[in-house]
């Protein structure tokens, strides 16, 4: 098989050809599970291969018959599905099979998403199946061990299995039962990798771009759906933020310090386009909302130009619509730039039963209030309180810091 060198490098193109692969063999033979597997292999394998020879003339073909190949193996491994394999065997393989001419990432997405499924394992397999990304990429993404992960694919997948469930793109009732869990999983692999929840590192970009480049494509094939625009919006109105958020020496920078000059306007001018239409042509939704706050944000040009008093009326239509502890804790954020720290002091006491599930943030939230108001000691306090219960360096280091700054 002729190579072409001079290509991009072979692991930039795996996690783009991965879920094309597998819908391929999936769609095919129908058993996720050892498709899944075959694929994985077929990826380290040209891993291996094409560093060293250069991609293949049609890298994607490359791929499927490779996986093909080891799914006969593992189909002849396997007593109990002898006879499936020795029909399949029969079948001659081409030595460079055909790129697909159906798009089965949406069915992809959404079989990962599967209601049989834990929030923790449809990460994982989404991750694993869409994103591309190995077992231990995904550890290190998610900073648990890599036997975690395993455990996690392996019982999603045996889970599937069992349900039944059958590879294909979703009709009828499915898109509106299942779409919030898609979005659910897709934002919390875009959070994760927007500001880590633990471990040294403040940004996991594979995660944030994997989360990007999957919503994108869930946008393509459902452009008239307001939260998945919304969603993606969103994505793009945070992420364009990155490049400003982190000192070179790996310091945490807030927003209201952050050098606007570094953000990226092309995402913001996307991100606003797209909340833009969506607000106009759908009933809003959480993501659309919460994009709408970001757009907010972004289209300020310096962070006392931002107007605040419209942030404080999306948080209390969102509070509506999708009340939690996060959006009480960043309404009462708005309300002290509004209304000033003391009465936002007030609403944090009066929320602090209902904020539990916010970790550390309502302690970091309520020293900043209290620097405001000049009580400097008990800021001090909170500072520390906060930053001994976030397992984030980045975050431990700022709260720290803030903690010993002099009056």
């Amino acid at each position: 098989m002729g190579h072409v060198r001079g290509d991009p490098r072979p692991e930039d193109l795996l996690r783009q050809l991965a879920p094309q692969v597998l819908g391929v063999l999936t769609r095919r033979h129908g058993d996720f599970d050892a498709c899944e597997d075959a694929v994985q292999e077929a990826l380290l394998a040209a891993a291996t291969t094409w560093s060293v020879d250069g991609l293949p003339a049609n890298p994607t073909g490359w791929l499927i018959t490779t996986a093909s190949r080891r799914l006969v193996e593992i189909w002849r491994n396997e007593s109990a599905r002898r006879r499936r394999e020795v029909g399949y065997a029969r079948q001659s393989l081409p030595s460079t099979s055909p790129a697909p001419d159906t798009d089965d990432s949406l069915a992809l997405l959404f079989m990962c998403c599967h209601p049989v499924l834990t929030p923790s394992s449809q990460v994982a397999l989404t991750l694993r199946a869409l994103g591309g990304l190995t077992t231990a990429e995904i550890a290190r993404a998610l900073f648990v061990p890599a036997a975690t992960v395993a455990q996690r694919v392996s019982r999603a997948k045996a889970r599937i299995r069992e349900s039944g469930a059958v590879f294909r793109a979703p009709s009828g009732n499915e898109y509106a039962d299942r779409l919030p869990t898609v979005l659910h999983v897709l934002y919390l692999i875009f959070n994760e990798g927007y500001t880590s929840s633990s471990g040294d590192s403040l940004h996991r970009v594979e995660l944030t771009a994997e989360a990007i480049r999957l919503t994108r494509q869930l946008h393509a094939r459902l452009p008239e759906e307001g939260e998945v625009t919304g969603l993606l919006a969103l994505m793009l109105l945070t992420d364009a933020r990155r490049p400003a958020r982190m000192q070179p020496n790996g310091a945490l920078v807030p927003l209201a310090e952050q050098n606007r000059a570094r953000w990226s306007t092309e995402a913001i001018t996307e991100g606003v386009e797209l909340i833009t239409t969506s607000l106009a042509t759908a009933v809003p939704g959480p993501y659309q909302v919460q994009a709408a706050i970001a757009a907010v944000h972004d289209e300020a040009a310096r962070a006392e130009d931002t107007d605040w008093r419209q942030i404080l009326a999306l948080y209390d239509l969102l509070d509506l619509i999708a009340p939690g502890p996060m959006v009480t804790l960043n309404r009462i954020v708005a309300v002290a730039m509004v209304n000033g720290p003391g009465v936002a002091l007030r609403q944090l006491d009066d929320a602090a039963g209902e904020l539990a599930p916010a970790g550390h943030r309502p302690d970091a939230v309520r020293a900043h209030l209290l620097d405001q108001i000049g009580d400097r000691d008990a800021a001090r306090e909170y500072y520390r309180r906060a930053a001994r219960h976030t397992l984030s360096l980045p975050e431990q280091r700022y709260l720290l810091g803030r903690a010993t700054l002099r009056p």
